[in-house]
């Protein structure tokens, strides 16, 4: 068979992909997601057109609440700020957030103090803008914070649909304060006293 034959049959078994398949794929990266992703994005990383990745996600929506014969998930996929992430269904936030501050006894990191208090002394701010500051990437801590339910998605702007985060009363009851006014001021912690964390931008 010659090359160009081979590649159109190449073409058309990708074009002749079940949709399962493509739904499978598109649960593996939204589990892994941080952010809501826009179907651009995740058709480009796919290699697959939009219109079938917005029908997969109309279906893992459906399959997800429970439309038809399965089952209302724990979880769902919701649109939020122009792109698609998987978020713990309402009504399970507080078995999820018991079980996360009861499995989860050990200290906070250094590197999860420090965004912590980036995150508190800055609220409500966006976790680039909190990379920016600590010259680090703090996907990771910010999950952990998350899921300490010390900081929480405050909202997400609509033009860049990046999450911008704030810290919860839980944090309050921690420090042992009524409101974040009690914290200490910022500026004898740092070099000249005076930028806050700006001057570390």
């Amino acid at each position: 068979m010659s090359s160009s034959g081979s590649s159109a049959l190449d073409e058309a078994e990708r074009g002749s992909r079940p949709a399962v398949d493509l739904e499978r794929a598109l649960e593996a990266i939204l589990m892994v997601a941080d952010e809501p992703l826009p179907l651009v994005s995740l058709a480009t990383a796919l290699g697959s057109p939009m219109a079938a990745v917005r029908q997969s996600i109309e279906r893992l929506v459906a399959d997800y609440d429970g439309e038809g014969d399965g089952p209302v998930r724990g979880f769902e996929l919701r649109e939020v700020g122009g792109g698609w992430r998987i978020y713990v269904r309402e009504a399970f936030d507080d078995i999820v957030k018991e079980f996360v501050l009861t499995q989860n006894p050990t200290k906070l990191s250094q590197a999860a103090l420090e965004t912590l208090a980036v995150i508190a002394y800055k609220q409500p701010i966006s976790r680039g803008s909190v990379a920016a500051i600590r010259a680090v990437n703090v996907d990771s801590v910010v999950r952990t914070l998350l899921g300490r339910g010390l900081i929480q998605e405050a909202y997400t702007d609509s033009e860049t649909g990046a999450i911008h985060y704030e810290t919860t009363p839980l944090l309050l009851t921690s420090l042992g304060i009524n409101s974040l006014d009690e914290l200490p001021p910022i500026s004898p912690l740092l070099a000249d006293g005076r930028d806050g964390f700006d001057g570390l931008i």
